[in-house]
Order: C-alpha cells, then sequence, then structure tokens
C-alpha cells in the first residue's frame, strides 16, 4: 500500500492547492481497549454490579470458546433480571483504572493530535467504552470507535449484540479486528488519506491477528506477557521474518509513548 508522503503523489500534491485544507494526519494509532487502555477486563469488571458480585455458576457454565459475545448476552439478561440498572453498569465503567501509563501515552497524543488520526477497535461494547473514555477525559482524542452494539431496551435491561460476521478461522464470531481494521485503511485511502505508518498497541489473541497484516514500516506495540506478545515471539520462532511489523512490547504505556517520540524526534 502506497503510504502518503513518500514523495509526492499527485494526491498530496494538489490537496491544499487553492485551499486552506488541513494536512492529513501522517499515522495512524490503532487501540485496544480491555487490558490495553483499561488495566481489566471489562467484562469481568461489570459482575461487581451483579447481586453478592459474583455469577450463578449454572451461567459461567455456558461459555464456549470463540463465542464470548454470546456468553455475555446471557451474563447481561440475567443482571436484568436482577435488577441491575444502567447507572450501576455506567458507575463500574467509569471506574476501571486504565492501564499503567496510560494517561502519560494520552497526553502525549492530545499534544501531537495533529500527527496522529487514533482509532479503537474493541470486543468489548459501545456503552462501556464511552463511559470508560469521558470519565477519564479522553474521549476526543478517538476518531472512531469499533466495537460491539449495546445499549438498554425498554425493561432497562443492558442488550449486546456482535459487530459482525466475517470468515476468519482466528477470531471470535463476532468480530475480526483484521477486517475491520483493512477495511478502514481501504476507505481512508478512497478519501485520499493514506498514512506513513501504523501503530497497532493491544493485549490479547484477537489483536494479533491483524498486527499480522502490518508492514515493515509499521510498529506493533504488544503488551508484555499478554497472549498477543507470546504470539508474536512463537511467529518469529516458527517463521523467522513472517510477522513483518517492528515489536515493540509494553509494561507501562509510556513506553509506547517514548517509542513515538523518539519517532517524531528522528522525523524533525
Amino acid at each position: 500500500m502506497r503510504r502518503c508522503c513518500e514523495g509526492v503523489g499527485l494526491p498530496c500534491l494538489f490537496k491544499g492547492v487553492g485551499m486552506a485544507s488541513p494536512r492529513p494526519p501522517r499515522y495512524l494509532l490503532v487501540f485496544d481497549f480491555d487490558e490495553t487502555i483499561i488495566n481489566e477486563n471489562s467484562d469481568d469488571s461489570i459482575v461487581r454490579a451483579a447481586p453478592g458480585q459474583v455469577l450463578p455458576e449454572q451461567i459461567r457454565q455456558t461459555f464456549r470458546e470463540g463465542f464470548y459475545n454470546e456468553y455475555m448476552q446471557r451474563v447481561l439478561a440475567y443482571m436484568g433480571d436482577q435488577g441491575v440498572k444502567m447507572g450501576d453498569f455506567k458507575t463500574v465503567y467509569e471506574n476501571i483504572p486504565l492501564s499503567p501509563g496510560m494517561p502519560d501515552l494520552f497526553q502525549f497524543l492530545s499534544k501531537n493530535h495533529e500527527l496522529f488520526e487514533i482509532i479503537l477497535i474493541s470486543d468489548a461494547n459501545m456503552f462501556g467504552i464511552e463511559c470508560s473514555l469521558r470519565a477519564a477525559g479522553f474521549y476526543s482524542l478517538f476518531r472512531k470507535i469499533f466495537s460491539n452494539p449495546s445499549g438498554f431496551d425498554k425493561r432497562g435491561y443492558f442488550t449486546l449484540g456482535p459487530y459482525h460476521s466475517h470468515k476468519c478461522l482466528d477470531c471470535p464470531a463476532n468480530m475480526c479486528k483484521r477486517k475491520i481494521l483493512t477495511e478502514y485503511l481501504a476507505e481512508r485511502a478512497q478519501e485520499e488519506v493514506e498514512f506513513e505508518r501504523v501503530f497497532y498497541v493491544g493485549d490479547g489473541a484477537n489483536d494479533f491477528c491483524p498486527s499480522v497484516t502490518l508492514t515493515s514500516a509499521d510498529v506493533a506495540f504488544p503488551r508484555k506477557g499478554y497472549p498477543m506478545h507470546r504470539m508474536t515471539q512463537e511467529m518469529e520462532k516458527k517463521q523467522p521474518g513472517a510477522f513483518q511489523a517492528a515489536v515493540v512490547p509494553w509494561e507501562s504505556a509510556a513506553e509506547v509513548a517514548r517509542h513515538l517520540q523518539e519517532l517524531l524526534k528522528k522525523k524533525c
């Protein structure tokens, strides 16, 4: 894929001619949410709003690998039956702590917002993500959020749906982040916005899938010791060079901020 500003292509040359059009961002930064932006799995966190802060064993036994979204639909139906309301969920989401160093990273991005286009791709849900980000004060950083649709029905029950259907054999039935990222880049390219580099910050196995599509110009930031990190290491052992992006593991998101800052210094 051609990256904008690698030489002067026609779209770049003419985009600002005769008009005060803002320069498009140079980099795309993609975030996961659970155990990346926040330091917990938000689906586990909301159980704090359930009676006794536990789920009945008969519900927990219905979980099937790859069908977590369906499982959470049952969890939320149970919590609705128990009288858990929107305000209860909102309070939980607003109080989930950010991951170490994440405020530092967000402050850095706020100061350099013209260089980064920031999106979020998460298998959590729209309501919870919005509550958390608004409470933290960073919601406005994100150009777009891709997550499972959620809301509250006439009974006041918290409802959840799948994001889409797909054919990827490596991802949960309700979401393939590779498909979302690929389609987003194609959509932005049609709008004459192409990025010099893509950065991907995540932790889970479903973050590994899209990171495999990154090029040698891009950077994957897997959370150290989490599935995405282990899977990149395993791929490098089995197929050296197959994972093309640079890999920068992190324990604190401040490390991500430092890496991006160094990259910007080299560009100056």
